[in-house]
């Protein structure tokens, strides 16, 4: 009887599946969370292109240009590291893991549907960054070659920044703290990352060497190599674009995300 119902029960793949689909629903229905998801990076954009979009550098690229290719790098990572870390946290505090954790739900299967939550997210996001960069920026889009750069480095980007949200979760205490925990690392990596201040070289070395270890700075430098000419390479702080070591910290963070996620995830807030 109990072999028979548990080779009735749907796999892990189709058990996240469909929760993905209850996230996405929940998160749709939320009108206040899918207006600030989406309009606080595109109006950021907005601000920085429209405040120092005058001025060109000797590539003679727009400052505005370098802000959009940039700050894909900021999309994903708000959207991504935040709404997981702030869910999971609200997640725990409201019992609805615990509740979860009383059905055949693994937590695999709650991970992979808000992964999926996430991924359908930064699509959105990204999209909506790089149409405003295209049209009010005149930011200019990539070739093929550049297209099938961007598709590995937004997989990386995203998978690595969703996995360091679950692990930053466990230490979010209650959810109403959640935005001011996790946004205090976000806003800091952006500086030393080259998100906002650009070219990175007019950072002081030592904050270059501390942004290096972090996966912002190898994501804003690959997004700006999909968008933007080849000349802007020079400013980059190796002046080159370093496609290979991109992908190496890109994967690392995503092994080091995977295994902080299998030691810290809990159902409970204090699993007995």
């Amino acid at each position: 009887m109990t072999a028979t119902a548990a080779a009735a029960l749907p796999s892990t793949f189709v058990t996240g599946v469909r929760r993905g689909e209850v996230e996405l629903r929940m998160f749709v229905r939320d009108r206040t969370a899918v207006i600030f998801t989406f309009a606080f990076p595109a109006m950021l954009l907005l601000l920085f292109g429209t405040i120092f979009g005058d001025s060109f550098n000797d590539a003679g690229v727009s400052a505005s240009q370098v802000y959009a290719a940039s700050m894909i790098a900021y999309g994903i990572l708000s959207t991504a590291f935040v709404t997981m870390g702030a869910g999971l946290a609200l997640d725990r505090e409201d019992g609805t893991l615990k509740r979860l954790h009383g059905t055949p739900i693994t937590a695999s299967a709650y991970l992979l549907g808000k992964l999926i939550l996430v991924f359908a997210l930064s699509v959105a996001e990204t999209g909506t960054l790089i149409l405003v960069g295209a049209l009010v920026f005149d930011m200019p889009l990539p070739d093929a070659a550049h297209w099938l750069a961007f598709a590995w480095m937004f997989l990386l980007s995203t998978i690595a920044c969703t996995l360091c949200g679950i692990a930053v979760s466990a230490i979010v205490r209650n959810a109403r703290n959640a935005g001011a925990i996790l946004n205090v690392p976000l806003v800091a990596l952006q500086f030393i990352s080259g998100v906002f201040i650009h070219p990175i070289t007019l950072l002081p070395a030592w904050l270059i060497t501390v942004a290096s270890f972090f996966p912002v700075k190898w994501m804003s430098q690959g997004f700006r190599y999909v968008f933007l000419p080849d000349s802007m390479k020079s400013m980059e702080a190796a002046g080159e674009w370093e496609l290979g070591r991109i992908a190496l910290v890109l994967a690392a963070w995503c092994v080091v995300g995977l295994v902080l996620c299998l030691k810290t995830f809990r159902w409970t807030e204090r699993d007995q």
